[in-house]
């Protein structure tokens, strides 16, 4: 079982996190950050706002990330959800250790859908994927469902 005050930790720190980036509050934001944040991303080229944000490549947001929902799925990762317009639709995964972001997902214009894949309590034996839960998916609601976009599945 998870440690509840853990999880609400991690959701406070991710909160905080949009809530300095909104700001403009640089320094906020830096300390949420491990030193050797690994960084992903999946989309066009041209839409790794976040990573502008965080390098400091750029000053000025180019791109607001508001987030429509935040949700926990585990002990270590909180998902962030949200969209502008009907062209830009992103999904952030955060992963914390110790009070600090280790590793930062980000995928822009594409669906997502979280897998469990961990081995269960009676083993180290996996079943196929069908058998394991769904962690979280991709909600997109407001959107126009008629647009097409890529599918990704997130396996941990």
């Amino acid at each position: 079982m998870a440690n509840l005050t853990q999880i609400e930790t991690n959701k406070s720190i991710v909160q905080d996190l949009y809530k300095a980036l909104a700001k403009g509050d640089g320094e906020n934001v830096s300390k949420h950050l491990a030193n050797d944040l690994e960084w992903w991303f999946h989309g066009p080229p041209h839409c790794q706002h976040m990573r502008r944000v965080l390098t400091g490549e750029s000053a000025q947001p180019e791109f607001r990330f508001e987030p429509r929902s935040i949700t926990t799925i585990d002990e270590d990762r909180v998902i962030a959800e949200g969209w502008e317009g009907s062209h830009a639709y992103w999904v952030h995964v955060w992963t914390l250790k110790d009070g600090l972001i280790t590793q930062f997902r980000e995928y822009f214009n594409t669906w997502l859908t979280v897998k469990d894949l961990r081995p269960n309590n009676n083993g180290w034996e996996i079943g196929p994927v069908n058998q394991k839960g769904t962690l979280w998916q991709s909600q997109m609601s407001g959107r126009n469902g008629n647009q097409s976009m890529p599918g990704l599945v997130l396996a941990i």
